[in-house]
């Protein structure tokens, strides 16, 4: 798909006859003698400008006259320029054009014509004028799921109450980055952003305006962070008094020659209204050779905004409270992705579990089963209308493996992220290998007799390395609990436990080109909290491992976690999905653990003592 679109060619001045009618000026129009008389010299004399409608409304402003179509019946859009006027009044018996010129034009299928119908935003053919309609439906199917979204998280479990956070402020503020919307595949248009960038200029509500009624305005994309961009109106230059921050996926964004398709008015800012006598003149310059969003970038929002896994459906998911085993739930809610779990033995609902749909911690009914993995049987299970398995296919993917060859075995020892403290990497072992390559891991030092703490990752899993991996890259390892002989020398302790590495082939070595950069700000699942969202900083990059830190709070708090994780969004992925956002921790509420639920979960993380099974939550 092409993200972008050239918005116009610099034409010679035979091609500038009915500039004043672009369709991108739809609804524009300065008709008061002094910005007639002040028009353009490159405008061709035999231009015509028609004359406006008595059946149009009219708003007088500081001597500009603004029309714009009220969308009754009777009305017509000339199917070359754009022109909106009275049907009665276009040429021809069809009444497709505004006059005989524009009929001439589309006759010819000339150059000429192309670059005035992009400029319009449609293709110059008749069955444009019907697809045309699609993107505003899709603008306003994506608004319902939006505001649906929101519906459903406010009837949600509660999560801690939090004003709203102003991300646009808080970058200007730092002077940082967000991580681009094409780090997080996972995300919505996370593989479909394309060519979204600095410079590329959008249609937008001016909010610039005295006019009783709502009216538009192109800006340019100053800054990119995430879903969220830093907007200048056009005519500002380099003033940056009125740039404002917009979500670059809400409805209220558009393509350049939106307004011309949907018959929406174009309205330059009431601060800079006089700056220049013939604003479309001016906009022409301004965009020649500039780039817009495709014309089906909200109608791919919307589809993105979609998610196969529906309430009710049954999967198998970790038992948050030993998380050696699994259980059956159901899904209670699905926002941007993300699901709500309520385990089925559950009789009010409270005992739920968040997780993201691609998450490594939910699988199809049966998988226990045929993998050999321990499974705990619902004693008791709520009778549910509608319930169902979810279908295998939604669920990710491990890559295949090879174990009848060389392949992990009971005993060896290797390193991992500790589930119980991730911002931990630990001396590990793996316990007990399963079916298609899956591995049960303890943590050395920290296991309980029965085995009850061990952890299922993928023999693939970014989340295991080979011994010796912290030391190379300079991370601090976790020796075993109550290892003495520091600091620790895996030769050394190989030969005290008679046990041998994990052969290094065995890992999973492969590095995207994902994209991260330290320093860059995002939002981030709080993996010990896992219903909580949070501003987030990348602090590190080791490879494909990425260490996340939560704005606000000690390093102690810190995650690693794999570049394609599908608890990692851009900026602004709560404002688009309705989901609660948490802010960076004050001093003050960092002090009152046992008020919020975010400060009491962390105080009861692993730091070198026994972990309770009870604060595990993710992997």
């Amino acid at each position: 798909m092409e993200d972008t679109r050239d918005l116009a060619e610099r034409t010679p001045r035979s091609e500038r006859k009915r500039r004043d009618s672009f369709g991108m000026f739809d609804g524009y129009d300065s008709c008061s003698d002094e910005s007639t008389s002040s028009s353009s010299s490159e405008d061709s004399e035999d231009e015509v400008v028609p004359s406006i409608p008595v059946s149009l409304p009219i708003i007088k402003n500081n001597g500009q006259v603004y029309t714009y179509p009220d969308g009754k019946a009777g009305m017509a859009t000339c199917e070359m320029c754009g022109m909106v006027g009275v049907r009665d009044a276009f040429y021809s018996k069809t009444k497709r054009f505004c006059s005989v010129s524009c009929s001439r034009s589309y006759s010819s299928n000339s150059k000429k014509a192309s670059i005035l119908a992009r400029l319009q935003g449609k293709p110059p053919t008749k069955k444009a004028k019907v697809l045309q309609k699609q993107p505003l439906m899709a603008k306003l199917a994506a608004y319902a799921q939006y505001q649906a979204s929101q519906q459903n998280q406010a009837k949600s479990k509660a999560v801690v109450p939090t004003e709203s956070f102003d991300w646009g402020q808080y970058i200007c503020s730092n002077n940082t980055a967000g991580a681009p919307v094409s780090c997080f595949k996972h995300a919505p248009m996370g593989t479909c952003w394309g060519d979204v960038a600095e410079g590329v200029r959008i249609e937008v509500i001016n909010s610039d305006t005295s006019l009783p009624t709502k009216v538009y305005w192109i800006a340019e994309i100053i800054k990119l962070a995430g879903f969220k961009a830093l907007l200048r109106y056009e005519g500002f230059d380099s003033d940056s008094s009125k740039d404002f921050w917009r979500n670059l996926c809400v409805p209220e964004v558009h393509p350049v020659g939106w307004c011309a398709s949907s018959g929406k008015p174009l309205v330059p800012p009431k601060s800079i209204q006089h700056k220049y006598s013939n604003w479309k003149v001016f906009l022409v310059k301004r965009l020649t050779g500039a780039k817009t969003l495709p014309p089906d970038f909200n109608a791919k929002v919307h589809e993105n905004m979609q998610f196969p896994f529906k309430k009710l459906m049954r999967v198998e998911v970790v038992d948050k409270n030993y998380l050696c085993r699994t259980r059956v739930a159901l899904v209670e809610q699905v926002i941007g992705g993300r699901l709500r779990l309520v385990y089925e033995e559950s009789q009010d609902g409270s005992d739920d579990f968040w997780c993201h749909m691609y998450s490594p911690l939910i699988h199809s009914i049966g998988w226990s089963r045929s993998i050999g993995h321990r499974f705990k049987r619902s004693d008791i299970t709520r009778k549910i209308e509608g319930k169902m398995d979810a279908p295998a296919p939604l669920f990710q993917k491990v890559k295949d493996v090879d174990q009848s060859g060389d392949w992990f075995r009971d005993g060896m020892k290797l390193e991992a992220i500790d589930p119980l403290n991730l911002s931990a990497i630990c001396v590990a072992t793996v316990r007990k290998v399963l079916a298609d390559g899956y591995l049960m891991i303890g943590i050395d030092g920290s296991e309980a007799v029965d085995g009850s703490d061990w952890f299922c990752y993928h023999g693939t899993s970014p989340s295991i390395f080979p011994a010796g991996f912290c030391e190379i890259n300079d991370i601090e390892l976790t020796p075993p609990r109550g290892y003495t002989k520091l600091p620790f020398k895996w030769f050394d302790y190989l030969r005290e436990t008679g046990s041998i590495a994990a052969p290094v082939k065995l890992f999973n070595k492969d590095v995207p080109n994902h994209g991260f950069r330290q320093g860059m700000k995002l939002e981030a699942v709080d993996l010990m909290e896992p219903r909580l969202v949070c501003v987030a900083t990348v602090t590190r990059i080791v490879h494909r491992l990425l260490r996340i830190h939560f704005d606000g709070w000690e390093d102690e708090y810190d995650q690693w976690v794999d570049c394609e994780s599908p608890d990692l969004y851009p900026v602004g992925w709560c404002q688009l999905t309705g989901y609660q956002l948490q802010p960076p921790a004050s001093q003050s509420n960092r002090d009152m653990s046992q008020s919020v639920p975010k400060q009491k979960k962390k105080a009861q993380q692993y730091k070198g003592q026994k972990k309770s099974e009870s604060s595990f939550l993710s992997l």
